[in-house]
């Protein structure tokens, strides 16, 4: 298979050697092509990428504009990347790289999936806008339920990435900027979900990387306005009349990886979710989480700009996440996934009743 491979980085220059010498293991093979796509401020990032040995052909771009998306489309725009029949992307702060994820991930695109993406289990204080948004809504509206949509490991098909370029290039300007950041994992997962199906490769233990919480503001209004735009085209999917069926499998259940967070930090974590959202009281009505979700969804589809939806719905998602925060350090593993799951079906069920919606 003529396989590719981008990766993306920003001050990335103790990991990024181990992340390119994994994916190159992955490639295994000498016609394959790697891009590093970087917008460091300083130039280890790219020296380290460049002293790492690989037997697939490299190119640097450095210099780039900020933003994962604007990094990761200026990539996939390269001749070698455009013509490769799959093209892997891989996140370079991954402290525990593995070629046989990688590998695997370009296995099911070969086997014919339109993308692959990584699933592994994420602790309980992460992944909230996975957990609390992207994942229940996706698979309500387009019935592909990704237990982890917005990963950074993931193989894109040639048909798909090239369906994701031109729905890139057609986006209007406040959504185009969110495809240059963080929103590029919801336009790649959409788009390549109605080229064809959707692979989730399981893996057993928590990725180690950067953590994403410090960057919250900047994820959502990036992901969230381009989530609710690229899924208000679906029709909602029926919740099936055996619940043991789901798009012909079983619902993948929700894994929260159980640790003890440090008081000092979960008092950081709740300063500034309230620091962000000066009055939450206000939000505290009866139309509880995750309608307001379902509200911003079928707001979309009436006509509203997907970023003003998204705008709206910041306050009731960050209370969301301080009312998890709260109620999660005191509950146990289990609980916290029957917690998901059971927010993860309102959702389901608000999205399919119109009138629901305020």
């Amino acid at each position: 298979m003529n396989a590719a491979a981008i990766l993306p980085s920003r001050n990335e220059p103790y990991t990024i050697a181990a992340v390119t010498t994994a994916v190159d293991a992955a490639l295994n093979d000498a016609r394959a092509f790697i891009v590093h796509a970087d917008s460091s401020d300083a130039p280890q990032t790219a020296e380290r990428f460049a002293a790492a040995p690989t037997q697939a052909r490299t190119r640097a771009l450095t210099g780039l504009a900020r933003g994962k998306g604007a990094q990761i489309l200026a990539a996939a725009r390269h001749p070698e990347i455009a013509t490769a029949e799959a093209v892997l992307i891989a996140d370079t702060d991954t402290r525990n790289p593995a070629p046989a994820v990688y590998r695997a991930l370009l296995n099911r695109v070969q086997a014919g999936a339109a993308m692959a993406i990584a699933d592994y289990p994420r602790h309980w204080d992460e992944a909230n806008l996975t957990n609390h948004l992207a994942r229940p809504l996706i698979a309500a509206v387009t019935g592909n339920d990704v237990p982890q949509p917005l990963a950074g490991d993931l193989v894109i098909s040639r048909t798909a990435l090239a369906a994701a370029l031109r729905v890139a290039t057609d986006l209007p300007s406040e959504l185009s900027a969110c495809a240059d950041g963080y929103g590029i994992d919801a336009l790649f997962l959409l788009t390549a979900a109605a080229c064809g199906p959707v692979a989730c490769v399981r893996l057993d233990q928590p990725k180690q990387h950067a953590v994403s919480f410090p960057h919250l503001p900047a994820i959502y209004h990036q992901a969230v306005p381009m989530l609710l735009h690229l899924t208000a085209g679906w029709t909602p999917q029926p919740t099936p009349a055996n619940r043991t069926s789901w798009m012909g499998r079983c619902p993948a259940p929700y894994r929260t990886a159980d640790r003890e967070l440090e008081p000092a930090r979960l008092e950081a974590m709740l300063t500034t979710l309230d620091r962000l959202t000066p009055h939450p009281g206000r939000y505290d009505d009866e139309r509880p989480w995750p309608l307001p979700a379902a509200d911003a969804w079928h707001a979309v589809n009436s006509g509203t700009p997907a970023p003003d939806a998204a705008r709206r719905l910041w306050p009731h998602y960050t209370r969301r996440v301080r009312d998890w925060l709260t109620s999660g350090q005191h509950a146990t593993t289990r609980q916290r996934t029957q917690m998901l799951a059971a927010a993860h079906a309102r959702l389901h069920a608000a999205v399919l009743t119109p009138s629901g919606a305020s």
